[in-house]
């Protein structure tokens, strides 16, 4: 059983499934039925490209492995069972002989006042269509506007957070942005504007020091407003004050500080070590000799630097999963168990255009040939999807990029406060405080029974409340399942109708009354004197 299909998870499956050949039944759990790569989400973000294509199909690249769609809510480690909720809020529980919990991790949040309510994370492919969708609106009502002070803070972004996907998507953002305004005649005079934040003393802290002089220069002569050992100090409907004090008028606010394990690995009630689960050099945890974890979930000691931990990044997640994959083989007796090591290839930072900052095997590029090294590398590193991302690349440096806003994901939907930034919520603000209370899970990983016919409506049934995770949200009045549209049986009556009531000697519909025609009193019927 393998908890999460990000690039532990996947990569895990992928292994173990070939090592076992039929000989083990291998389950994965994961919330969508794809893989995403996200190295190139700020591009998907930027309208490079199209959102399936940093997307592998589990099903379609895993035939061997048998794929439950539902996000785990509960792992009892005594009855060595997996509780989760499906994608129709059906619960539904999975037993497992070896467990690997690859749930990766979410949104870091801090004690900002505001953050929470008025900031957006980049963490899911939800996240970067609602943010190409953001940038694309604010510009076009930015044109609209006649106020140059309402102007100047729609094209006004802020990225917080000058880390590898911070920086890409402040460099990938403003290329989109000035593509938006350039050789448009409507559009004369405004200045779009990306500002990236950090509280390190320079760009990219965690890379080699020329690797940060060379995203810094590309970022400051793209016209980006790099301001280092600055950061939010409050978030408001209206912009940002920042800790040196200035206020700036923005309706962007793009969180990029870090991520943090996802919660389900702290619900465990084991070891931890920063809310990452503590696991020996070969994967295991200690006292669990049946449950594996790794990537961002783990804790995974590094044998180059003793007394330390691997940083949570893809490249150690990917490795990380294949070698669970070879410990859980020989743990039934196929091979022998391998500690984790591993070795520094080097880094890539796609900064838009040709330009890039990449240090493969050491040595220190830029420029375009940093820009194909960095191309090339994710081509080689994609499990599916190679030609389609490179087709998209050949286009968008050819032809002009489409700006235009589908509405697919609106502002509530993508929360920076959650465990599942890889889904979008839906059914509105309104629902998502009803789902938010809704009864807990019993102990047998059941949900109480839904109300019987004749009260309030179930989920999933007609007239009732959409199942969450739903594509399409709240469905569309007098749409089945939907709220009755105006004039129509059930439905409220429109304007200077008049409105439908039973008369006096006929009891309304109830609980176990079935609800039936009404006997009109606005108009004569036979009988009538």
């Amino acid at each position: 059983m393998i908890v999460g299909a990000g690039f532990a998870g996947y990569r895990t499956a992928q292994t173990l499934s070939r090592l076992a050949r039929g000989r083990a039944e291998i389950v994965l759990l994961n919330p969508t039925d794809y893989f995403l790569y996200l190295p190139l989400l700020p591009q998907v973000a930027a309208g490079i490209l199209e959102p399936r294509r940093v997307t592998v199909s589990l099903s379609g690249t895993l035939p061997h492995v048998r794929l439950v769609l539902g996000q785990a809510d509960r792992i009892d480690l005594d009855a060595r069972q997996v509780h989760y909720t499906g994608p129709e809020d059906e619960g539904g529980t999975l037993s497992y002989d070896r467990l690997v919990l690859a749930a990766g991790s979410v949104n870091k949040l801090l004690p900002i006042p505001g953050v929470a309510e008025h900031a957006h994370g980049f963490r899911g492919l939800p996240e970067a269509l609602y943010l190409r969708d953001h940038v694309t609106r604010q510009v076009e009502l930015a044109a609209a506007t006649d106020d140059p002070k309402a102007c100047a803070a729609r094209c006004t972004f802020v990225v917080v957070g000058a880390g590898y996907t911070g920086t890409e998507v402040a460099a990938h953002g403003q290329l989109f942005t000035d593509s938006q305004v350039a050789k448009h005649p409507m559009r004369t005079g405004m200045r779009p504007r990306w500002m990236l934040l950090d509280i390190a003393d320079r760009v990219l802290p965690e890379l080699d020091e020329r690797l940060s002089r060379t995203a810094d220069g590309v970022l400051r002569r793209r016209g980006v407003d790099v301001r280092m050992g600055t950061s939010v100090k409050e978030a408001t409907p209206d912009g940002v004050l920042l800790t040196d004090g200035e206020f700036v008028d923005t309706k962007t606010l793009v969180w990029c500080v870090g991520v943090r394990p996802d919660p389900l690995a702290e619900s465990l009630g084991l070891p931890m070590e920063r809310g990452r689960l503590l696991v020996d050099p070969h994967l295991q945890v200690p006292g669990r000799p049946e449950v594996f974890a790794c990537g961002d979930a783990a804790a995974v000691p590094d044998l180059e630097k003793p007394g330390s931990y691997t940083p949570m990044t893809a490249q150690h997640a990917w490795r990380q999963g294949k070698v669970a994959a070879h410990n859980i083989a020989a743990s039934f007796g196929d091979g022998e168990r391998r500690a984790y090591r591993h070795k520094d290839l080097g880094f890539v930072v796609d900064l838009g255009g040709v330009k890039a900052a990449a240090n493969p095997l050491g040595v220190n590029l830029s420029g375009p040939v940093a820009g194909a090294v960095t191309r090339g590398y994710h081509l080689a590193a994609m499990p599916g999807n190679r030609v389609r991302v490179a087709a998209d690349w050949l286009l968008d440096a050819v032809l002009p990029r489409q700006a235009v806003q589908l509405g697919l994901v609106r502002s509530w939907s993508v929360p920076l406060d959650t465990a599942s930034p890889e889904l979008a919520r839906v059914g509105g603000p309104e629902r998502q405080r009803q789902s938010a209370e809704r009864p807990p899970e019993s102990g047998d990983g059941t949900r109480p029974e839904p109300p019987r016919p004749g009260t309030e409506p179930a989920r999933n049934q007609p007239g009732g409340e959409p199942a969450r995770n739903q594509p399409g949200g709240e469905p569309a009045k007098s749409q089945p399942g939907g709220e009755p549209a105006k004039n129509q049986p059930g439905g409220e009556p429109a304007k200077n109708q008049p409105a439908v009531t039973p008369p006096p000697d006929q009891p309304p519909p109830g609980p176990d009354v079935s609800p039936g025609p009404v006997r009109r009193t606005d108009r004569f019927t036979e009988g009538d004197s």
